[in-house]
Protein backbone atom coordinates (compact mmCIF):
# COMPACT_ATOMS: atom_id res chain seq x y z
CA UNK A 1 0.00 0.00 0.00
CA UNK A 2 1.26 3.46 -0.92
CA UNK A 3 0.25 6.46 1.23
CA UNK A 4 1.04 9.95 -0.07
CA UNK A 5 -1.64 11.78 1.90
CA UNK A 6 -1.23 15.26 3.33
CA UNK A 7 -0.72 15.76 7.06
CA UNK A 8 -2.97 17.95 9.18
CA UNK A 9 -0.72 20.83 10.24
CA UNK A 10 -0.63 22.10 13.79
CA UNK A 11 -2.28 25.39 14.70
CA UNK A 12 -0.34 27.45 17.29
CA UNK A 13 -2.53 28.69 20.13
CA UNK A 14 0.09 30.30 22.39
CA UNK A 15 3.61 31.63 21.90
CA UNK A 16 5.94 30.33 24.58
CA UNK A 17 9.20 31.86 23.37
CA UNK A 18 9.77 35.05 21.42
CA UNK A 19 7.54 37.98 20.55
CA UNK A 20 6.50 37.20 16.99
CA UNK A 21 2.72 37.32 16.59
CA UNK A 22 0.93 34.06 15.97
CA UNK A 23 -0.50 33.47 12.50
CA UNK A 24 -3.93 35.06 12.08
CA UNK A 25 -6.12 32.64 10.16
CA UNK A 26 -9.82 32.88 9.49
CA UNK A 27 -10.49 29.21 10.24
CA UNK A 28 -8.76 25.95 11.02
CA UNK A 29 -9.08 25.06 7.35
CA UNK A 30 -6.04 27.32 6.90
CA UNK A 31 -2.51 26.66 8.10
CA UNK A 32 1.03 27.99 7.95
CA UNK A 33 4.19 26.01 7.47
CA UNK A 34 7.76 26.47 6.30
CA UNK A 35 9.85 24.41 3.90
CA UNK A 36 13.42 25.53 3.36
CA UNK A 37 15.25 24.19 0.25
CA UNK A 38 18.28 23.37 2.40
CA UNK A 39 16.18 21.15 4.65
CA UNK A 40 14.50 19.49 1.66
CA UNK A 41 17.93 18.62 0.22
CA UNK A 42 19.04 17.24 3.58
CA UNK A 43 16.09 14.84 3.82
CA UNK A 44 16.21 13.92 0.13
CA UNK A 45 12.86 15.39 -0.86
CA UNK A 46 11.82 17.94 -3.48
CA UNK A 47 11.99 21.64 -2.66
CA UNK A 48 8.66 23.11 -1.59
CA UNK A 49 7.53 19.92 0.15
CA UNK A 50 4.27 20.31 2.04
CA UNK A 51 3.42 18.53 5.30
CA UNK A 52 2.69 15.04 4.01
CA UNK A 53 3.22 11.31 4.25
CA UNK A 54 5.35 9.23 1.89
CA UNK A 55 4.77 5.71 3.16
CA UNK A 56 4.85 2.18 1.82
CA UNK A 57 3.36 -0.84 3.59
CA UNK A 58 3.16 -4.45 2.54
CA UNK A 59 2.71 -7.76 4.23
CA UNK A 60 1.41 -11.30 4.03
CA UNK A 61 -0.31 -13.69 6.39
CA UNK A 62 -1.09 -17.40 6.42
CA UNK A 63 -4.09 -18.75 8.34
CA UNK A 64 -4.32 -22.52 8.84
CA UNK A 65 -7.13 -24.24 10.75
CA UNK A 66 -8.09 -27.89 11.05
CA UNK A 67 -10.82 -29.63 13.02
CA UNK A 68 -9.51 -32.90 14.48
CA UNK A 69 -12.90 -33.79 15.96
CA UNK A 70 -12.83 -32.86 19.64
CA UNK A 71 -10.02 -30.33 19.11
CA UNK A 72 -9.45 -27.56 16.56
CA UNK A 73 -5.92 -26.45 15.68
CA UNK A 74 -5.29 -22.90 14.44
CA UNK A 75 -2.09 -21.28 13.21
CA UNK A 76 -1.72 -17.63 12.13
CA UNK A 77 1.59 -16.44 10.64
CA UNK A 78 2.13 -12.84 9.53
CA UNK A 79 4.94 -10.67 8.19
CA UNK A 80 4.65 -6.91 7.73
CA UNK A 81 7.09 -4.24 6.62
CA UNK A 82 6.84 -0.46 6.49
CA UNK A 83 8.84 2.39 4.99
CA UNK A 84 7.67 5.75 6.26
CA UNK A 85 8.65 9.33 5.53
CA UNK A 86 6.59 12.01 7.28
CA UNK A 87 7.10 15.77 7.10
CA UNK A 88 5.42 17.97 9.72
CA UNK A 89 5.71 21.60 10.80
CA UNK A 90 5.27 21.35 14.53
CA UNK A 91 5.45 25.05 15.40
CA UNK A 92 2.75 25.84 12.81
CA UNK A 93 4.33 29.08 11.57
CA UNK A 94 6.16 30.29 8.46
CA UNK A 95 9.44 30.20 10.42
CA UNK A 96 11.65 27.11 10.53
CA UNK A 97 11.53 26.69 14.29
CA UNK A 98 10.40 23.06 14.62
CA UNK A 99 10.16 21.52 11.14
CA UNK A 100 10.43 17.73 11.44
CA UNK A 101 10.98 14.85 9.03
CA UNK A 102 10.70 11.31 10.37
CA UNK A 103 11.78 8.13 8.60
CA UNK A 104 10.97 4.60 9.72
CA UNK A 105 12.25 1.35 8.25
CA UNK A 106 10.69 -1.58 10.09
CA UNK A 107 9.55 -5.16 9.78
CA UNK A 108 7.62 -7.46 12.07
CA UNK A 109 6.98 -11.21 12.19
CA UNK A 110 4.30 -12.80 14.36
CA UNK A 111 3.27 -16.40 14.92
CA UNK A 112 0.27 -17.64 16.90
CA UNK A 113 -0.79 -21.24 17.49
CA UNK A 114 -3.74 -22.36 19.55
CA UNK A 115 -5.86 -25.38 20.38
CA UNK A 116 -9.52 -25.15 21.31
CA UNK A 117 -12.46 -27.45 21.78
CA UNK A 118 -14.51 -27.93 18.62
CA UNK A 119 -18.03 -28.07 20.03
CA UNK A 120 -19.55 -24.71 21.06
CA UNK A 121 -22.44 -26.47 22.81
CA UNK A 122 -20.18 -28.19 25.36
CA UNK A 123 -20.47 -26.96 28.93
CA UNK A 124 -16.69 -26.62 29.08
CA UNK A 125 -15.12 -24.26 26.57
CA UNK A 126 -11.35 -23.85 26.48
CA UNK A 127 -8.45 -22.52 24.43
CA UNK A 128 -4.68 -22.70 24.97
CA UNK A 129 -1.95 -21.26 22.81
CA UNK A 130 1.25 -19.32 22.37
CA UNK A 131 2.28 -16.14 20.57
CA UNK A 132 5.66 -14.94 19.28
CA UNK A 133 6.58 -11.49 17.97
CA UNK A 134 9.86 -10.14 16.56
CA UNK A 135 10.22 -6.51 15.44
CA UNK A 136 13.20 -4.68 13.98
CA UNK A 137 13.00 -0.92 13.46
CA UNK A 138 15.34 1.89 12.42
CA UNK A 139 14.20 5.49 12.87
CA UNK A 140 15.67 8.87 12.05
CA UNK A 141 14.27 12.26 13.05
CA UNK A 142 15.46 15.38 11.21
CA UNK A 143 14.82 18.81 12.77
CA UNK A 144 15.15 22.27 11.22
CA UNK A 145 15.67 24.87 13.98
CA UNK A 146 17.25 27.49 11.70
CA UNK A 147 14.87 30.31 12.72
CA UNK A 148 14.89 29.41 16.43
CA UNK A 149 17.43 31.79 17.96
CA UNK A 150 18.32 29.44 20.82
CA UNK A 151 19.57 26.81 18.33
CA UNK A 152 19.83 28.05 14.74
CA UNK A 153 20.83 24.74 13.16
CA UNK A 154 19.57 21.55 11.55
CA UNK A 155 20.05 18.25 13.36
CA UNK A 156 19.09 14.58 13.28
CA UNK A 157 18.60 11.80 15.81
CA UNK A 158 18.88 8.21 14.57
CA UNK A 159 18.55 4.90 16.38
CA UNK A 160 17.52 1.27 16.09
CA UNK A 161 14.84 -0.34 18.24
CA UNK A 162 14.40 -4.09 18.58
CA UNK A 163 11.69 -6.05 20.33
CA UNK A 164 11.08 -9.76 20.88
CA UNK A 165 8.32 -11.27 22.97
CA UNK A 166 6.91 -14.71 23.73
CA UNK A 167 3.61 -15.33 25.49
CA UNK A 168 1.50 -18.30 26.49
CA UNK A 169 -2.21 -18.06 27.20
CA UNK A 170 -5.18 -20.12 28.24
CA UNK A 171 -8.86 -19.47 28.81
CA UNK A 172 -11.72 -21.67 29.97
CA UNK A 173 -15.37 -21.24 30.82
CA UNK A 174 -17.93 -23.63 32.28
CA UNK A 175 -21.73 -23.44 32.18
CA UNK A 176 -23.25 -24.39 35.51
CA UNK A 177 -26.96 -25.07 36.14
CA UNK A 178 -29.46 -22.22 36.56
CA UNK A 179 -27.84 -20.00 33.90
CA UNK A 180 -24.53 -19.47 35.73
CA UNK A 181 -21.24 -19.41 33.80
CA UNK A 182 -17.80 -19.06 35.34
CA UNK A 183 -14.62 -18.30 33.44
CA UNK A 184 -10.91 -17.69 33.97
CA UNK A 185 -7.97 -16.80 31.79
CA UNK A 186 -4.21 -16.52 32.24
CA UNK A 187 -1.50 -14.90 30.12
CA UNK A 188 2.25 -14.95 30.65
CA UNK A 189 4.53 -12.72 28.55
CA UNK A 190 8.27 -12.28 28.36
CA UNK A 191 9.15 -9.05 26.53
CA UNK A 192 12.68 -7.94 25.64
CA UNK A 193 13.42 -4.52 24.08
CA UNK A 194 16.59 -2.63 23.25
CA UNK A 195 17.64 0.65 21.68
CA UNK A 196 20.92 0.69 19.77
CA UNK A 197 23.20 2.96 17.75
CA UNK A 198 21.64 6.21 18.91
CA UNK A 199 23.34 9.24 17.44
CA UNK A 200 22.46 12.92 17.73
CA UNK A 201 24.07 14.99 14.98
CA UNK A 202 24.10 18.77 14.53
CA UNK A 203 24.89 19.45 10.89
CA UNK A 204 27.93 21.71 10.83
CA UNK A 205 28.40 21.10 14.55
CA UNK A 206 28.94 18.37 17.12
CA UNK A 207 27.86 14.72 16.97
CA UNK A 208 26.98 12.75 20.10
CA UNK A 209 26.90 8.96 20.32
CA UNK A 210 24.97 7.22 23.08
CA UNK A 211 25.44 3.71 24.40
CA UNK A 212 22.72 1.10 23.99
CA UNK A 213 20.05 0.41 26.59
CA UNK A 214 17.75 -2.55 27.09
CA UNK A 215 14.79 -3.52 29.23
CA UNK A 216 12.95 -6.76 29.86
CA UNK A 217 9.65 -7.57 31.54
CA UNK A 218 8.27 -10.88 32.75
CA UNK A 219 4.59 -10.37 33.51
CA UNK A 220 1.39 -12.28 34.19
CA UNK A 221 -2.10 -11.10 33.28
CA UNK A 222 -5.44 -12.78 33.70
CA UNK A 223 -9.08 -12.57 34.61
CA UNK A 224 -11.78 -14.40 36.53
CA UNK A 225 -15.48 -13.81 36.28
CA UNK A 226 -19.01 -15.07 36.67
CA UNK A 227 -22.22 -14.36 34.77
CA UNK A 228 -25.83 -15.20 35.55
CA UNK A 229 -28.59 -15.41 32.95
CA UNK A 230 -31.22 -14.47 35.50
CA UNK A 231 -34.06 -14.41 32.93
CA UNK A 232 -34.37 -15.01 29.22
CA UNK A 233 -33.79 -11.30 28.60
CA UNK A 234 -31.47 -10.26 31.44
CA UNK A 235 -27.86 -11.15 32.31
CA UNK A 236 -25.61 -9.98 35.16
CA UNK A 237 -21.83 -10.38 35.32
CA UNK A 238 -18.80 -9.55 37.44
CA UNK A 239 -15.14 -9.91 36.61
CA UNK A 240 -11.70 -9.03 37.94
CA UNK A 241 -8.74 -8.71 35.61
CA UNK A 242 -5.06 -7.80 35.68
CA UNK A 243 -3.41 -6.26 32.63
CA UNK A 244 0.00 -4.86 31.82
CA UNK A 245 2.03 -2.95 29.24
CA UNK A 246 5.76 -3.64 28.79
CA UNK A 247 8.29 -0.88 29.37
CA UNK A 248 10.20 0.88 26.61
CA UNK A 249 12.04 3.99 25.46
CA UNK A 250 11.44 7.57 24.27
CA UNK A 251 14.22 8.65 21.91
CA UNK A 252 12.99 10.91 19.11
CA UNK A 253 15.07 13.92 20.30
CA UNK A 254 17.86 12.73 22.59
CA UNK A 255 20.31 15.19 24.14
CA UNK A 256 21.61 13.37 27.24
CA UNK A 257 22.12 9.70 28.10
CA UNK A 258 19.58 9.84 30.95
CA UNK A 259 16.78 10.28 28.39
CA UNK A 260 17.35 6.66 27.35
CA UNK A 261 16.54 5.27 30.78
CA UNK A 262 13.60 2.93 30.05
CA UNK A 263 10.17 3.65 31.43
CA UNK A 264 8.74 0.85 33.55
CA UNK A 265 6.00 -1.67 32.74
CA UNK A 266 2.47 -0.57 33.62
CA UNK A 267 0.04 -2.80 35.49
CA UNK A 268 -3.65 -2.31 36.18
CA UNK A 269 -6.11 -4.24 38.33
CA UNK A 270 -9.69 -3.78 37.08
CA UNK A 271 -12.98 -4.58 38.78
CA UNK A 272 -16.09 -4.52 36.60
CA UNK A 273 -19.76 -5.31 37.14
CA UNK A 274 -22.46 -4.99 34.52
CA UNK A 275 -25.69 -6.15 32.99
CA UNK A 276 -27.25 -6.84 29.59
CA UNK A 277 -31.01 -6.62 29.32
CA UNK A 278 -33.88 -6.47 26.83
CA UNK A 279 -36.63 -4.84 28.94
CA UNK A 280 -38.89 -4.80 25.88
CA UNK A 281 -37.71 -7.60 23.57
CA UNK A 282 -37.07 -6.45 20.00
CA UNK A 283 -37.86 -2.87 21.07
CA UNK A 284 -35.43 -1.83 23.80
CA UNK A 285 -31.99 -3.13 24.80
CA UNK A 286 -29.87 -1.66 27.61
CA UNK A 287 -26.30 -2.68 28.45
CA UNK A 288 -24.34 -1.10 31.27
CA UNK A 289 -21.17 -1.58 33.31
CA UNK A 290 -19.34 0.12 36.17
CA UNK A 291 -15.58 -0.19 36.62
CA UNK A 292 -12.65 0.71 38.84
CA UNK A 293 -9.01 0.71 37.65
CA UNK A 294 -6.08 0.54 40.07
CA UNK A 295 -2.91 1.54 38.18
CA UNK A 296 0.71 1.01 39.17
CA UNK A 297 3.38 2.80 37.13
CA UNK A 298 0.83 4.09 34.63
CA UNK A 299 2.61 5.21 31.46
CA UNK A 300 1.99 8.94 30.93
CA UNK A 301 3.27 11.40 28.34
CA UNK A 302 5.27 13.63 30.66
CA UNK A 303 8.10 16.17 30.49
CA UNK A 304 11.86 16.11 30.92
CA UNK A 305 13.82 19.38 31.10
CA UNK A 306 17.23 19.40 29.42
CA UNK A 307 19.45 22.11 30.97
CA UNK A 308 20.25 24.95 28.54
CA UNK A 309 18.02 23.27 25.96
CA UNK A 310 14.40 23.21 27.07
CA UNK A 311 11.52 20.83 27.85
CA UNK A 312 10.95 17.68 25.82
CA UNK A 313 8.13 15.16 25.96
CA UNK A 314 8.80 11.61 27.08
CA UNK A 315 6.88 8.61 28.36
CA UNK A 316 7.18 8.44 32.13
CA UNK A 317 5.52 6.51 34.96
CA UNK A 318 2.97 7.70 37.50
CA UNK A 319 3.71 5.36 40.45
CA UNK A 320 0.07 5.21 41.61
CA UNK A 321 -3.19 6.34 40.00
CA UNK A 322 -6.80 5.30 39.72
CA UNK A 323 -9.91 5.79 37.60
CA UNK A 324 -13.54 4.80 37.85
CA UNK A 325 -16.76 5.28 35.94
CA UNK A 326 -19.50 3.62 33.96
CA UNK A 327 -20.42 3.01 30.34
CA UNK A 328 -23.65 2.03 28.70
CA UNK A 329 -25.49 1.46 25.45
CA UNK A 330 -29.17 1.96 24.68
CA UNK A 331 -30.66 0.48 21.51
CA UNK A 332 -34.26 1.47 20.85
CA UNK A 333 -36.72 0.48 18.13
CA UNK A 334 -39.77 2.45 19.31
CA UNK A 335 -41.82 1.86 16.18
CA UNK A 336 -41.55 0.51 12.66
CA UNK A 337 -38.60 1.80 10.60
CA UNK A 338 -36.92 3.82 13.39
CA UNK A 339 -33.76 2.54 15.12
CA UNK A 340 -31.82 4.62 17.67
CA UNK A 341 -28.48 3.83 19.33
CA UNK A 342 -26.89 5.87 22.12
CA UNK A 343 -23.55 5.14 23.80
CA UNK A 344 -22.49 6.93 26.97
CA UNK A 345 -19.24 6.88 28.92
CA UNK A 346 -18.44 8.72 32.14
CA UNK A 347 -15.21 8.43 34.08
CA UNK A 348 -13.18 10.18 36.75
CA UNK A 349 -9.65 9.55 37.85
CA UNK A 350 -6.71 11.06 39.66
CA UNK A 351 -3.05 10.59 40.33
CA UNK A 352 -2.33 9.29 43.81
CA UNK A 353 1.43 9.73 43.50
CA UNK A 354 3.09 11.38 40.50
CA UNK A 355 6.22 13.51 41.05
CA UNK A 356 7.26 15.07 37.73
CA UNK A 357 8.11 18.30 35.93
CA UNK A 358 5.26 20.80 35.86
CA UNK A 359 5.45 21.95 32.24
CA UNK A 360 3.14 24.94 32.69
CA UNK A 361 5.16 26.35 35.62
CA UNK A 362 8.47 25.56 33.88
CA UNK A 363 7.40 27.44 30.75
CA UNK A 364 6.14 30.34 32.87
CA UNK A 365 9.48 30.54 34.72
CA UNK A 366 11.37 30.72 31.43
CA UNK A 367 9.04 33.41 30.11
CA UNK A 368 9.76 35.53 33.20
CA UNK A 369 13.49 34.87 33.72
CA UNK A 370 14.83 33.67 30.35
CA UNK A 371 16.42 30.62 31.99
CA UNK A 372 15.28 27.00 31.82
CA UNK A 373 14.68 25.64 35.32
CA UNK A 374 12.69 22.51 36.11
CA UNK A 375 9.74 23.26 38.40
CA UNK A 376 8.78 19.93 39.93
CA UNK A 377 5.45 19.06 41.50
CA UNK A 378 3.76 15.98 42.87
CA UNK A 379 0.38 15.73 41.16
CA UNK A 380 -1.09 13.56 43.94
CA UNK A 381 -4.83 14.20 44.11
CA UNK A 382 -4.90 15.93 40.71
CA UNK A 383 -7.44 14.86 38.10
CA UNK A 384 -5.87 12.68 35.40
CA UNK A 385 -7.30 14.93 32.70
CA UNK A 386 -9.27 12.36 30.73
CA UNK A 387 -12.63 13.49 29.26
CA UNK A 388 -15.26 12.95 31.92
CA UNK A 389 -18.17 12.52 29.54
CA UNK A 390 -18.25 11.00 26.06
CA UNK A 391 -21.40 10.44 24.01
CA UNK A 392 -21.98 9.07 20.55
CA UNK A 393 -25.06 7.79 18.82
CA UNK A 394 -27.11 7.56 15.67
CA UNK A 395 -30.69 7.35 14.47
CA UNK A 396 -31.74 5.42 11.36
CA UNK A 397 -34.94 5.37 9.40
CA UNK A 398 -34.97 2.09 7.45
CA UNK A 399 -37.38 2.30 4.54
CA UNK A 400 -38.03 -0.66 2.19
CA UNK A 401 -38.53 0.32 -1.45
CA UNK A 402 -40.63 -1.98 -3.64
CA UNK A 403 -39.43 -5.09 -1.73
CA UNK A 404 -36.23 -5.18 -3.80
CA UNK A 405 -34.32 -2.29 -2.19
CA UNK A 406 -34.01 -0.39 1.07
CA UNK A 407 -33.04 3.14 2.02
CA UNK A 408 -31.48 3.94 5.41
CA UNK A 409 -30.94 7.54 6.49
CA UNK A 410 -30.54 9.63 9.61
CA UNK A 411 -28.24 11.73 11.81
CA UNK A 412 -25.29 10.72 13.99
CA UNK A 413 -23.59 12.67 16.75
CA UNK A 414 -20.59 12.75 19.07
CA UNK A 415 -19.69 14.71 22.22
CA UNK A 416 -16.30 14.66 23.94
CA UNK A 417 -15.59 16.46 27.19
CA UNK A 418 -12.59 18.63 28.01
CA UNK A 419 -9.22 16.85 28.15
CA UNK A 420 -5.95 17.92 29.80
CA UNK A 421 -2.90 17.60 27.54
CA UNK A 422 -0.38 17.80 30.40
CA UNK A 423 -0.81 16.61 34.01
CA UNK A 424 -2.91 19.19 35.82
CA UNK A 425 -3.32 21.16 32.59
CA UNK A 426 -5.55 24.25 32.53
CA UNK A 427 -6.02 27.05 30.02
CA UNK A 428 -4.44 26.23 26.66
CA UNK A 429 -2.94 23.08 28.24
CA UNK A 430 -6.47 21.62 28.16
CA UNK A 431 -8.46 20.77 25.01
CA UNK A 432 -11.95 22.33 24.96
CA UNK A 433 -15.03 20.06 24.75
CA UNK A 434 -16.75 19.66 21.41
CA UNK A 435 -19.94 18.36 19.80
CA UNK A 436 -20.13 17.06 16.21
CA UNK A 437 -23.20 16.34 14.11
CA UNK A 438 -23.23 14.14 11.03
CA UNK A 439 -25.69 12.45 8.68
CA UNK A 440 -25.80 9.48 6.36
CA UNK A 441 -27.98 7.83 3.72
CA UNK A 442 -27.45 4.31 2.33
CA UNK A 443 -29.16 2.59 -0.61
CA UNK A 444 -28.86 -1.19 -1.02
CA UNK A 445 -30.66 -4.12 -2.66
CA UNK A 446 -32.42 -6.76 -0.60
CA UNK A 447 -29.67 -9.24 -1.52
CA UNK A 448 -27.13 -7.06 0.29
CA UNK A 449 -24.52 -7.67 -2.42
CA UNK A 450 -23.76 -3.97 -2.81
CA UNK A 451 -24.55 -0.63 -1.24
CA UNK A 452 -24.01 3.06 -1.93
CA UNK A 453 -23.63 5.61 0.87
CA UNK A 454 -23.51 9.39 1.08
CA UNK A 455 -22.33 10.85 4.38
CA UNK A 456 -21.54 14.17 5.99
CA UNK A 457 -19.30 14.79 8.99
CA UNK A 458 -19.22 17.90 11.17
CA UNK A 459 -22.26 19.39 9.43
CA UNK A 460 -22.17 22.44 11.71
CA UNK A 461 -18.53 23.05 10.70
CA UNK A 462 -17.46 23.25 14.33
CA UNK A 463 -13.89 24.30 15.11
CA UNK A 464 -12.35 21.77 17.50
CA UNK A 465 -9.04 20.14 18.40
CA UNK A 466 -8.25 16.44 18.73
CA UNK A 467 -4.81 16.70 20.40
CA UNK A 468 -2.07 19.16 21.21
CA UNK A 469 1.48 19.61 22.39
CA UNK A 470 4.54 21.82 22.61
CA UNK A 471 7.05 22.54 19.89
CA UNK A 472 10.08 24.76 20.51
CA UNK A 473 8.45 28.19 20.55
CA UNK A 474 4.70 27.57 20.46
CA UNK A 475 2.01 25.47 22.02
CA UNK A 476 -0.16 23.96 19.31
CA UNK A 477 -3.39 22.08 18.70
CA UNK A 478 -4.05 19.51 15.98
CA UNK A 479 -7.37 20.63 14.47
CA UNK A 480 -10.21 18.22 13.83
CA UNK A 481 -11.80 17.68 10.46
CA UNK A 482 -13.96 20.54 9.08
CA UNK A 483 -17.29 19.92 7.39
CA UNK A 484 -16.81 17.04 4.97
CA UNK A 485 -19.22 15.40 2.54
CA UNK A 486 -18.30 12.14 0.87
CA UNK A 487 -19.55 8.89 -0.55
CA UNK A 488 -18.57 5.26 -0.90
CA UNK A 489 -19.69 2.20 -2.84
CA UNK A 490 -19.05 -1.32 -1.63
CA UNK A 491 -19.89 -4.75 -2.94
CA UNK A 492 -19.50 -8.34 -1.84
CA UNK A 493 -19.62 -11.76 -3.43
Amino acid sequence: MQDNSQVVTSVPVHRLIGTQPLPQMGSWKEAEWSSRPEFARLIGRKAGIKPSEHNQFWGADLHIAHDFGPVTFTSISAFETEREGEYTDQDGTAQSQADTYRTIDANSFTQEVRLSNSHPDDRLQWVVGAYYQRTRMNQRFFFDYTDYSARGYMMATSFGMNQESVSEFGHLSYRLPHGVTIWAGLLHELDDRSITGLQSQIFGGATQNFHAESTASNQFAGQVGVSWQMTQHALLYYKMSKGFKPGGFTANNTQIQAQLDPFKPETVLTYEAGFKADPVPNRLRINGAAFYNDFHNQQILGTVLIPNYGPLSEITNAPKSESWGFEGTIEAHPFSHLFVTQNIGWQRGNFQNFPTVNRAKTNAYYAQHGVWKAINDNFAGVDNGQPKLTLNGSADWRQPIAHAYSLDFGPDWLYRGSQAITPGGTGFYRLPPYFLLGAHVTFRPASGKWEATLYARNILDRRYAESGGQATTTYFYIPGEPRFIGGRISCGF
